[in-house]
């Protein structure tokens, strides 16, 4: 079995096609929401566009204060991504802390960013209420730190959901704010909106997550997978085997969409009780097992070799070195300092 290899530090990134970049927090191991939702999608658009992904762990310490577990979850993130299909020679994929630019340039964001725009910030609300012991500064500049991410690099296109529009529209108007003071220097970065599906975990009712203990870890042994569909809630509303049910409000029948051809003849077994939801979960179970298969084997083979991965993160980091410093350079020299 192949697995990733590091590339040239020295490449410069294509500069003919447009350039996108994205961040993904530092959760530890894939589950099927971060595939579905995020990795599928920036497998795609490394085939088609100058693609920069960047593991966050500067915005993760807004949340996680222990070192060893930042370290292996940052660790883990990256074994996932390289094992569901990033190229490293396709895109630039690193960790955040690695280009520390990206917080210098965060702070002289700062100074152009009205306090009230933060305080408005819909992710700033959530975390008020679901931290309240732990309201951080780093919470309040999240989205400037955002910001930085993007614009450091010149990146023109954002990949996001749209429910994500709201976040990168505050992007758009720090870069807006900075230019109206000092000049023209950063595009205002656009979304690119995709299909990434919202995926409710095994709970039937929130967004799959692993601080909520409903993943489905597509990277696990066979038997954990199996064990986490079966425990899969579905519909609520069909309580015996011979009751009709409701495909387009259970989640085990929608995710069926994503593993195969047939999910429209499989929806009809439902509706009219020809299969039951047990059925369907053994379904759904078999085939994100043998899906996720060959992924998992490399997965495990870069963790046996996490040298292989640092080499990667390393590559990336450093291939980014010039872009990060000649926007620093000209930010400085902008806003006056010597």
């Amino acid at each position: 079995m192949t697995t990733a290899t590091a590339p040239d530090p020295v490449r410069a990134p294509a500069a003919t096609a447009p350039r996108t970049f994205s961040g993904i927090q530092p959760s530890g191991v894939a589950h099927l929401g971060n595939d579905l939702g995020a990795i599928r999608n920036y497998v795609k658009l490394q085939d088609e566009y100058d693609a920069i992904y960047c593991i966050v762990d500067y915005h993760a310490l807004t949340s996680t204060h222990d070192p060893d577990v930042l370290r292996a979850r940052t660790g883990d993130m990256a074994a996932s991504l390289l094992a569901l299909g990033l190229d490293p020679d396709k895109c630039t994929l690193f960790v955040q802390s690695h280009r520390p630019e990206h917080t210098e340039l965060a702070w002289l964001l700062a100074t152009v960013t009205p306090v009230s725009w933060l305080e408005r910030t819909p992710t700033y609300k959530e975390k008020r209420e679901s931290q309240p012991d732990d309201i951080n500064h780093g919470l309040l500049t999240y989205p400037v730190l955002q910001a930085a991410d993007i614009i450091i690099y010149k990146a023109t296109l954002v990949p996001v959901g749209r429910d994500q529009a709201a976040h990168l529209e505050l992007s758009r108007e720090i870069v807006r704010a900075f230019n109206n003071r000092y000049g023209e220097t950063f595009p205002e970065p656009r979304a690119v909106f995709t299909d990434a599906p919202t995926v409710l975990g095994t709970d039937g009712v929130r967004k799959m997550s692993k601080s909520l203990g409903n993943t489905i870890d597509v990277l696990s042994e066979p038997d954990v997978i199996r064990k986490q569909v079966m425990s899969m809630v579905t519909d609520t509303q069909r309580i015996l085997r011979t009751d009709p049910g409701r495909p387009e409000v259970c989640s085990v029948c929608q995710l069926q969409r994503f593993f195969g051809p047939d999910f429209e003849e499989l929806w009809d077994g439902e509706r009219t009780a020809r299969t039951g939801c047990v059925d369907m979960k053994r379904v759904l179970a078999d085939r994100i097992v043998r899906h996720y298969a060959p992924a998992r084997e490399r997965y495990l083979e870069l963790q046996a070799n996490p040298k292989l991965v640092d080499e990667v993160l390393s590559a990336g980091a450093n291939r980014l070195a010039p872009l990060a410093a000649d926007t620093i350079a000209e930010v400085r020299q902008k806003m006056g300092l010597r």
